[in-house]
């Protein structure tokens, strides 16, 4: 019977179609098709402007090279949770039901993986970077001088959107450098292709679990 139903909730999510997805007492979540940020993701070509070759230069910049999926997902978790995989390097947002979106994302490098629980204390579209002091300091020795803040925009390495953790430094975020995805790059933070932080971003709640493991 949880075959079945996971089948039906995969199925109507893969069709656009808005799911509500219930487990036991939890309440349900309601998320987007796979496709929808194909539509969202048109603000990186109205950004980019002047026609046909640039916008193809930003689909090259928001784009994943490890498309999303909808998955079989049994483990205990509510819907809505995001959890993030660091020996995978992926991220699971729980829909209920048996099912996730997976998401191919980049992790902290060497010396930079954390794990841990949190909850979303807030969401940004195109949002502002202000790199930590010690982030500055630290890519000063190596010559790389980081703005004390920078605007949103594709120029900027949080992307479209970010989704912060707490009140630490943390956060989920886009790049402008979609290469780093399935890798462990970043300072911490998640990393996900524009396209896919934009369809995230649209799913999650302020609130929402985000769970952070080995």
């Amino acid at each position: 019977m949880k075959t079945i139903l996971a089948a039906l909730i995969a199925t109507s999510f893969l069709a656009g179609v808005t799911t509500s997805a219930k487990a036991a007492d939890d309440a349900p979540i309601t998320v987007a098709s796979l496709d929808s940020a194909t539509v969202k993701t048109s603000s990186l070509q109205i950004l980019s402007k002047g026609g046909a070759k640039s916008k193809a230069a930003r689909r090259d910049i928001s784009q994943s090279p490890i498309p999303r999926q909808v998955v079989a997902f049994n483990e205990a978790a509510a819907p809505g949770t995001i959890i993030v995989d660091n020996s995978e390097r992926r991220l699971y947002h729980v829909l209920g039901g048996g099912v996730a979106v997976k998401y191919a994302v980049s992790v902290g490098r060497n010396g930079f993986l954390w794990t841990g629980t949190n909850t979303v204390s807030r969401k940004a579209e195109w949002p502002t970077w202000t790199p930590p002091e010690k982030m500055r300091a630290r890519e000063a020795k190596k010559g790389k001088i980081l703005p004390a803040r920078m605007k949103g925009g594709i120029d900027n390495p949080l992307g479209a959107r970010a989704m912060y953790l707490g009140s630490t430094i943390y956060r989920i975020h886009g790049t402008n450098q979609p290469s780093s995805i399935g890798k462990a790059m970043s300072s911490g933070c998640i990393r996900m292709a524009n396209e896919d932080v934009e369809h995230l971003y649209a799913s999650v709640e302020i609130g929402a679990t985000v769970i952070v493991r080995d």
